[in-house]
């Protein structure tokens, strides 16, 4: 059987330098990096992350993510994951995420 969007997702992660990941209640894989919280995971269906404002509206506009599925005005955005190329994109969106972080400390 193959490994879940999570798993797939939590291995790469969990392969660079200082982070961390949290299991929470209500399914939610949170990850860390030196204590920060990159973004999270909802089981293996979304990945919430939070950017500057103008980033999220930047990778909003290029349909890479779509604002949060709850609070859409918090600063958070969400992608659904739905397929390998949604989990490819998270990465990605990770590594984003884990490169804006490294350069600001």
């Amino acid at each position: 059987m193959d490994p879940s969007p999570r798993e797939v997702i939590s291995q790469e992660l969990l392969s660079w330098k200082g982070v961390t990941i949290h299991e929470h209640n209500f399914v939610t894989t949170i990850f860390f990096l030196d204590g920060i919280e990159m973004g999270h995971l909802h089981g293996d269906s979304i990945a919430d992350l939070q950017f500057p404002v103008k980033v999220g509206k930047k990778l909003i506009r290029e349909g890479y993510v779509s604002p949060h599925h709850i609070i859409p005005k918090s600063g958070w955005v969400s992608h659904e994951i739905q397929n390998a190329k949604d989990v490819k994109l998270v990465i990605e969106l990770f590594r984003f995420q884990y490169s804006r972080l490294v350069e600001s400390k």
